[in-house]
């Protein structure tokens, strides 16, 4: 008997479970699909390469429909460690008015106000430690790459911004700042700083933690509506149950609605067309699903030396507001340093994505077989608000590459392809076919009110018409933030964390 079950050692679980175990009278258990890399000489090293993603050899082989009509893989981190332990390390929180929004839905605790805390307590800042809006102390390293370790397609990116009039912004985690300026990112050199690094690695002398890998989760465990435990399957297909007084899902956006609907929880017809026993009704669950859509504008290269891919991916961005929005910084562009590696053309690509959604898609599950995947149907740029505001992004992303020092390295576009016109409504239907996913899913269990009927979780991670179960992770966002999603769901864990250590009767302990 566990007190508290946590399953997924992802981005938010693992600091769930490194947050409670601090408790010593609490018994922990930390479940993980993946494998666990105890010790850091051990760790493989597409997971130590902060450079770059590890692409596929700790990845749950999924894929999606980002656009009618098309698929694509779908990589997320099947590793203690999660998303966290193979992306690009890129440090981002989302600006204050994201949360406030989240508190105005009926979120109370998650304003800005009430969460720069946490963000504070997660992170050691070591380029601006004594500012009031950041931490010193934190497990999360971050740092921005300086001047000097620019690559030249970088240094030409800024100056460029520079001569088209964005200011230079040189912590992009300033709560109200904006412009062109080094990327804040979780890695120190070229170790990637994850979950299962900064949270785990000090956690796993505690004898009240156990981490317990190669374990997938087929369901939660209920006695009436309380649930008990877990039902999970090994390799072999041995099934084995965790019991335990509290489970926490912590499987991120993709996982978490699948094991709700395997569990009994969700649309009474999906549920029903699982062959499962309906437990509690939530409409909500797999919906709501948002994302950052993106595109990637592809450059030729001049010179090959320019292309090193042994060098870090991404260093700098800019962070701006689309033309007559009312969503401060709902638009990005980031200089990717080199693309199309297999091709061996010498290329880089400039990234316009868009950082606040107005569209949602949708996650379904078509069996309760454990190793079945989600259909994953993004829809991006359905909504017209989105497409205008993107295809903007794109037309500024190309003004990167018409003049100044960044054209100067190139010999042209290879993609889009600019002879089909470079309007506005060409950009607009350009993206309305080609958007991809910027890999930051979100609120398929969403947070809210018990009024909304959409909502799976009340404001602190409750799931509703069930005792004794939580969701911690990035499916709880009622929309996505402004900013890539992983230091948000550290902040996620810290806040479900710290309520469930600190106020255990507020969740059945």
């Amino acid at each position: 008997m566990y007190d508290v079950v946590v399953v997924g050692a992802g981005s938010a679980g693992c600091v769930v479970a490194a947050r409670l175990s601090e408790n010593p009278n609490l018994r922990v258990a930390l479940l993980e699909a993946g494998p666990d890399y105890a010790l850091l000489r051990e760790t493989p090293f597409d997971l130590i390469n902060a450079h770059n993603n590890s692409y596929r050899d700790h990845d749950w082989g999924m894929d999606y429909e980002p656009t009618q009509g098309r698929r694509d893989r779908f990589p997320r981190g099947r590793v203690t460690g999660g998303s966290s332990a193979v992306n690009t390390a890129i440090a981002l929180r989302g600006v204050p008015e994201d949360y406030d929004e989240w508190a105005a839905a009926g979120n109370a605790g998650w304003a800005w106000e009430d969460v720069l805390p946490a963000f504070k307590r997660l992170e050691r800042d070591l380029d601006f430690p004594g500012a009031p809006y950041h931490g010193d102390s934190g497990p999360i390293s971050i740092r921005r790459h300086p001047p000097g370790e620019l690559l030249p397609q970088h240094q030409a990116f800024l100056a460029r911004s520079a001569d088209l009039g964005y200011p230079q912004c040189a912590d992009a985690n300033a709560p109200w700042d904006w412009g062109a300026g080094p990327q804040p990112m979780n890695k120190l050199g070229r170790l990637r700083i994850s979950a299962a690094i900064g949270y785990l690695a000090p956690a796993r002398l505690r004898p009240n933690l156990d981490i317990i890998s190669a374990t997938t989760v087929r369901r939660a465990v209920f006695a009436g509506t309380k649930c008990v435990g877990v039902e999970v399957e090994k390799p072999g297909g041995e099934r084995e149950v965790f019991n335990a007084k509290l489970v926490v899902l912590s499987g991120g956006a993709l996982m978490t609605p699948c094991m709700l609907l395997r569990s009994g929880i969700g649309d009474p017809a999906e549920v029903a067309h699982l062959g499962v026993k309906l437990l509690a009704a939530r409409t909500g669950v797999g919906k709501n699903l948002a994302d950052h859509p993106a595109l990637a504008v592809v450059c030729d290269v001049k010179d090959a030396s320019l292309i090193d891919y042994d060098a870090p991916l991404i260093q700098t961005i800019l962070r701006y507001t689309a033309p007559n929005s009312d969503k401060r910084c709902d638009l990005q562009i980031e200089q990717i340093s080199f693309a199309n590696r297999s091709a061996g053309v010498p290329q880089f690509a400039i990234a316009p994505v868009l950082e606040y959604q107005y569209g949602r898609g949708q996650l379904t599950l078509h069996s309760a077989d454990v190793q079945a995947r989600p259909q994953i149907e993004n829809r991006f740029c359905e909504d017209p608000r989105d497409a205008q505001r993107l295809a903007n992004c794109v037309l500024d992303t190309l003004a990167f590459t018409r003049e100044g020092p960044l054209a100067e390295m190139i010999s042209g576009v290879r993609f889009p392809d600019l002879s089909r016109g470079c309007t506005l409504q060409d950009m607009q239907r350009l993206c309305q076919k080609f958007a991809g996913s910027g890999y930051h899913p979100c609120g398929t269990a969403k947070m809210g009110p018990k009024e909304d009927d959409q909502a799976v979780v009340d404001a602190r991670g409750r799931v509703y018409q069930v005792e004794n179960l939580v969701v911690a992770d990035a499916s709880i966002m009622p929309s996505v933030p402004r900013a890539n999603t992983n230091l948000t769901c550290f902040m996620i864990g810290e806040r479900i964390g710290e309520w469930i250590r600190t106020e255990p009767h507020q969740y059945g302990l």
